[in-house]
């Protein structure tokens, strides 16, 4: 890495030993575990730390919820539902960049040796190389919070995606629309009628776009698949809860009361 012209002396070495495991369940009654008492990857990828961070703006706002009665006990069963898939990906993650590293078998070794020779000179094999791959936000494609499409969408922004960012400007000032969300539940509206009732709905609040958002670059309407109008439910951990070619109210407030965990068993 210092290249063959470079003179230098190995100072100290030690054996760097690790684990990569987690628990089968992260909430036991009233107890939660998150972080490093939940689960522990190896460093390659950063995905121990940013694994955490993810968990606790999961499970922040449930938490907060359900300790003002503003949601059932049942939502905290989520945090598990969801966070034991993003550990799960981060493990299989992990895990395939620690094998590569430091190889188990004959035959890991020699696919790791060829791939390292072979990236010299061939750009295919460079893609090959695994020295971990980066930490990245968590789908929860199967959470039970999620409201199915019952419209054609782009796949990009499903429910249970993390919320793409893009450039807007609003009351004036250039930003981002990830920073205009708050911290509650947000109906991202674009180019349909707001239904009368929608607005009255507690915590959640309502942006439209031209009327409090401006997408400056265009990337919103491409990134959402809004150039035919359209709305997104944006839970306050800024993932989508469900979307709609055409806004009801009832519909609405159904799907924040499943993101809320109302249709879920209670945890024991």
């Amino acid at each position: 890495m210092l290249g063959a012209d470079r003179k230098w002396n190995l100072e100290w070495a030690s054996a760097y030993r690790f684990r990569c495991r987690k628990l089968d369940r992260f909430v036991h009654g009233r107890v939660v575990f998150i972080g490093d008492a939940a689960h522990q990857m190896s460093p390659f990828g950063a995905r121990g730390a940013n694994g955490t961070v993810q968990g606790v703006e999961n499970l922040i706002w449930k938490l907060v919820r359900v300790m003002r009665n503003a949601a059932p006990p049942a939502l905290l069963g989520s945090y598990d539902v969801e966070r034991q898939h993003g550990a799960a990906e981060n493990l299989l993650n992990s895990t395939r960049a620690t094998d590569f590293i430091t190889p188990k078998s004959a035959i890991s070794r020699v696919f790791r040796d060829s791939t390292l020779q072979l990236s010299k000179r061939y750009p295919f094999a460079r893609t090959l190389v695994n020295s971990g791959r980066l930490s990245a936000p968590c789908r929860y494609e199967n959470s039970p919070l999620n409201t199915p499409d019952d419209a054609v969408f782009a796949p990009l922004a499903r429910p249970g995606s993390p919320c793409p960012d893009a450039a807007v400007t609003r009351n004036g000032r250039a930003g981002w629309l990830l920073e205009s969300f708050g911290g509650g539940f947000v109906l991202l509206v674009a180019g349909i009628d707001v239904p009368d009732g929608v607005r009255g709905i507690p915590d959640l609040t309502v942006l439209e776009l031209g009327a409090d958002l401006t997408d400056t670059k265009g990337d919103l309407v491409r990134r959402y698949d809004l150039g035919g109008g359209g709305a997104y439910l944006v839970r306050p951990d800024q993932h989508v809860a469900a979307r709609w070619r055409r806004l009801d109210a009832r519909a609405v407030e159904q799907a924040q009361r499943k993101a809320l965990g109302y249709e879920m068993e209670n945890v024991a």
